[in-house]
């Protein structure tokens, strides 16, 4: 097979260790490292030495971040590719450190691996903060239901009269709790900001059995979600600071249904403020994830699931596809009731994140405003196949039906 890359690299990446084959040629030569980070100047250091001009590492785990972080900054004139390990698989039965190593030397010498997307560092950093910032609120949901757990194993029935537990009214009803005060007529003094319930049903539903242990963990979960709050505030600040550039392009697309301005900024966090990386709006689904399968066998689609991509960005995309369906006369609305009628609803809703995807990469790649199509955009776009299958469907109910076009008669009339 002819040889791409005549000096290139392996490395076979592990938590503690790294093993290198450097090929030159036809001759390999191997040497394992440890990973820190002098160990790693020296693996550097020794790949300079070899003339080494491109290097691949599997994306394992972490583990291939420090190595990545270092060698990018001391080391620049090393050209280095990220490998899928799904890719890049040895033969089952010979798995060694050192036989990984050395095919991904093999593989990466005849140009056969196609590198993962591997942004620069400013935006890699911003990719972590936004995952950390997702982490810590899906930790906050999860204290939030920790504590109605147990208002409700004190039978107080506080979310029967607020639409939010950690609202003024409920924070203020729990902290009193938490001071020993379990009287429902002095709780109910607490909840005068304009609950919709009646003062009769708030005091029924704060009546309650709380005793010392129950306050003891309500007062640890109250501060765990201050803490959670906090951390929050904190990672709101830093994802604003450095996605200030971008902040034109958050603002239109906060406009498209089901997108927030938090969503707009995931979305250009992981794929990319520019999304230059992805030629057509169809790679850039691809990576994400939201599109289907493409698994043919003997003339035969024999897998249509939508295939492994960015979990985050497709989390993303199919949390915002949930309220867009909901925005009447819009166009993801009947997308979606005109998917869910023959795919049902799960791959409907995948139809519409990939619909909303393909509509934010156009809008960022040219620089346009959002237009919604419609709700009768299809119908529209298929006018005479729909007549005439309405008008098909009448007659078989004995009816004779004469069409007349309207829209063409005041079109003339006008003119």
């Amino acid at each position: 097979m002819e040889v791409v890359h005549p000096r290139c690299a392996g490395l076979d990446v592990h938590k503690a260790s790294v093993t290198v084959c450097v090929k030159v040629g036809k001759k390999k030569t191997v040497r394992t490292f440890k990973t820190y980070a002098a160990d790693l100047r020296q693996l550097g250091q020794w790949l300079s030495e070899e003339r080494v001009e491109t290097l691949v590492m599997e994306s394992t785990g972490v583990y291939w971040k420090p190595i990545w972080n270092l060698l990018e900054v001391e080391f620049s004139d090393i050209k280095m590719v990220l490998a899928n390990a799904e890719h890049v698989k040895q033969v089952p039965g010979r798995k060694t450190d050192v036989g990984d190593a050395e095919w991904l030397a093999d593989l990466h010498s005849c140009g056969l691996i196609r590198g993962s997307r591997v942004p620069e560092r400013p935006e890699r950093e911003t990719n972590e903060l936004l995952r950390m910032r997702r982490k810590v609120e899906d930790e906050r949901t999860r204290v939030v239901t920790r504590i109605q757990t147990y208002l409700e194993s004190a039978n107080l029935k506080l979310s029967n009269v607020v639409s939010d537990i950690t609202g003024k009214a409920g924070m203020a009803v729990l902290r009193a709790v938490v001071a020993g005060e379990t009287r429902a007529e002095e709780l109910v003094k607490l909840t005068n900001t304009g609950l919709k319930a009646k003062p009769a049903e708030i005091q029924a539903a704060l009546e309650n059995s709380a005793g010392p242990h129950l306050r003891m963990m309500l007062r640890v979960q109250l501060a765990l979600l201050d803490g959670l709050d906090d951390a929050i505030s904190l990672l709101d600040a830093e994802v604003d600071q450095r996605m200030r550039p971008f902040d034109e392009v958050v603002t239109r697309l906060d406009k498209i249904p089901g997108i927030s301005r938090r969503n707009a900024q995931e979305i250009l966090g992981y794929a990319g403020p520019t999304l230059e990386d992805f030629p057509t709006a169809g790679h850039l689904a691809a990576w994400a994830g939201v599109c289907p399968g493409n698994t043919i066998s003997a003339g035969k689609a024999i897998r249509r699931k939508a295939r492994k991509g960015n979990s985050w960005l497709k989390g993303v995309l199919v949390e915002a596809a949930w309220p867009a369906i909901r925005t009447r006369s819009s166009y993801f609305r009947d997308f979606y009731h005109r998917k869910k009628a023959t795919r049902g609803s799960q791959k409907a809703i995948m139809a519409v994140a990939h619909a909303i995807l393909t509509t934010i990469y156009h809008m960022v790649r040219r620089g346009t405003e959002y237009q919604d199509l419609g709700a009768n955009y299809h119908k529209l776009q298929n006018r005479e196949r729909l007549l005439k299958r309405r008008v098909r469907e009448l007659a078989s109910l004995g009816y004779e039906i004469t069409v007349r076009d309207f829209q063409s008669e005041l079109e003339q009339i006008a003119s």
